[in-house]
């Protein structure tokens, strides 16, 4: 069970670390200051995880320690108009809460998607969250 576990978990980072690796190089290509550091970052972020999810499927122990900072890199949703960040490889359960005069509780998930988010501003309405996909995954990484 821990090894189909472990597999599925690699293939998902795996998928989702070469989709993001293609999309942050095909994002380089126009060479605009800002956004080709943003990509810098994002490719940098999803090479490590795609080696993550390399180094899990071989079984290595390396590949569990590198697998659980790769699901704790993707664990956090946070949208606010001063700061906003996320990742996620290969899926996510997106659990969120938007602030706003009445904060309202929200969930949203897909499958076979990638993508990465880091900006110095954000959307008006506030909202702050957990990727549960990425949560359990670091359990069952944690917990082997």
């Amino acid at each position: 069970m821990r090894t189909t576990l472990f597999r599925l978990i690699g293939a998902l980072e795996i998928a989702g670390g070469l989709y993001g690796v293609a999309t942050m190089l095909y994002r380089l290509l126009p060479f605009g200051a800002h956004d080709s550091v943003i990509a810098l970052i994002g490719l940098a972020l999803y090479g490590f995880v795609l080696a993550a999810g390399i180094q899990l499927v071989a079984g290595s122990e390396q590949g569990v320690r590198m697998s659980s900072w790769a699901q704790l890199l993707q664990l956090p949703l946070i949208a606010t108009p001063m700061f906003s960040y996320a990742l996620h490889c290969g899926a996510f359960v997106n659990v969120f809460a938007t602030l706003q005069a009445t904060p309202r509780l929200g969930i949203d998930w897909h499958l076979g998607t990638q993508g990465f988010l880091l900006a110095v501003a954000g959307p008006s309405v506030s909202r702050l969250g957990i990727n549960l996909l990425a949560l359990l995954s670091w359990l069952a990484l944690r917990l082997r």
